[in-house]
């Protein structure tokens, strides 16, 4: 198992969990076309808050319905947006008027959903947008928001101050950090520096004393990567993208999280026709954690607060697979290198209990071939992992004459011929 480098916050449950849900809910559930509405189609502020803000009314939201769905599916941690990029808080912040109470829903939307979620013992995390499209303070950039383009931008940032935002995502830190327990997540996102001095960096948002804030406040709590801060952080996010290989910064391994999307936006998206299959969303778990790595997996609520059809129907789906599977991603990680990896498969491996998991991603005729002396001489025992069913191994003289192989150079698994009915069948097997 590989050393990972060594960081402030406790990753000793994330890198066993390995599985978490992303919730991406705010205002931009109402115009349901990508939570960057803002910015792609350059509302100003007075039509989207007369639109959205004025209407917004989750009247089905039960946060209770969204973390069962979440537990069924298998996943250990959740992390929500506490407010995105368009400046909308879902609590009843102390130091700031744009938030849920203020609209017709007329109440704090985050205390129940963090209560709803520890009901089913999950780890709580927040996401917070170091950016802020909507605050008077915030001075507008170039780079993005709904005025980046605006001739009269200069004119808009004169009586603006930088660093009266900051206090106010300073504080806003502090009561996230001080006011519903103990959180075990911190998704800051995102800073953007550029070349010529255009975007927002560390020194736009005082990382290093947000930093300090935080460690203070809650110093076990997992930091993301996104202050701009070149230490400190606990793990890397690769977002909407599936690394090749365990995540190494200056060579070294690091504890590192996927984030992705079911489809391709994170809010609610009601015209999106790239969904992908619970299939796909499986082997991606698996590819994840056969790389040492989390996948954090995102839904968007609608905007009466409810987990849409298509999202309910991948939940349900991963969630029969992880009844039967889970053993093969709680407390796993990348095998060793001395086990290679089959052909259309991944490994998966739990140091702990020294077993090794074979995900077949197809299901070859009559045998699987485990290439390498490792498996010739650690494996005792084999067995179907969603039924405890136990395989064969090895083969005949005459199999393996024509195969051409011999029991030093590969060890072989004698399949069923009906592949199993499950999504992404694995093989459990027993090490020495």
């Amino acid at each position: 198992m590989l050393e990972t480098l060594k960081t402030p916050g406790d990753t000793k449950w994330f890198t066993h969990d390995r599985f978490g849900l992303f919730i991406h809910w705010g205002l931009y559930s109402m115009p349901a076309r990508h939570e960057w509405v803002r910015h792609h189609e350059k509302i100003p502020t007075e039509v989207y808050d007369n639109k959205y803000f004025k209407h917004f009314d989750p009247d089905l939201y039960d946060p209770n319905i969204w973390a069962q769905a979440a537990s069924h599916a298998g996943m250990k941690y959740f992390v929500i947006t506490t407010k995105h990029h368009e400046g909308f808080c879902l609590w009843d912040t102390k130091v700031g008027n744009y938030k849920a109470t203020k609209t017709p829903a007329g109440r704090d939307l985050l205390h129940p959903m963090v209560d709803a979620f520890r009901n089913q013992n999950m780890r709580v995390g927040f996401y917070h947008s170091l950016i802020d499209w909507h605050h008077d303070q915030y001075i507008i950039d170039s780079c993005n928001g709904p005025y980046r383009e605006a001739a009269n931008r200069a004119e808009m940032n004169k009586n603006r101050s930088q660093a009266k935002y900051v206090e106010y995502l300073h504080k806003q830190t502090r009561e996230l950090l001080t006011e519903f327990g103990k959180v075990d997540i911190l998704w800051y996102d995102f800073s953007f520096p550029r070349p010529d001095g255009s975007g927002k960096g560390r020194d736009d948002w005082q990382s290093e004393k947000l930093y300090k804030l935080v460690r203070k406040l809650q110093p076990h709590i997992i930091l993301d990567d996104r202050l701009d801060l070149p230490e400190g952080w606990d793990i890397k996010t690769p977002e909407q993208f599936q690394p090749r290989e365990w995540v190494r910064v200056n060579g070294t391994p690091v504890v590192w999280e996927a984030c992705q999307t079911m489809s391709g936006s994170w809010g609610y998206h009601r015209d999106e026709q790239s969904w992908r299959s619970t299939e796909n969303l499986i082997q991606t778990l698996i590819d994840c954690v056969s790389k040492g790595g989390n996948l954090l997996l995102n839904v968007g609520p609608t905007s009466r607060g409810e987990f849409d059809y298509r999202a309910m129907d991948r939940l349900k789906g991963i969630g029969n697979w992880m009844h039967h599977h889970s053993r093969a991603i709680y407390g796993c990680t990348q095998a060793p290198p001395e086990f290679k990896t089959p052909q259309d498969c991944r490994l998966t491996y739990n140091p702990e209990k020294k077993r090794l998991y074979v995900h077949m991603l197809s299901w070859p005729y009559a045998h699987l071939f485990l290439d390498g002396k490792a498996y010739g001489e650690r494996v005792e025992y084999a067995q179907l992992l969603h039924d405890g069913s136990e395989v064969g191994l090895g083969l005949s003289d005459w199999h393996a004459g024509q195969a051409g192989v011999t029991a030093q150079e590969s060890l072989t698994i004698n399949l069923p011929q009906l592949r199993p009915n499950v999504t992404i069948p694995v093989i459990e097997l027993f090490l020495k």
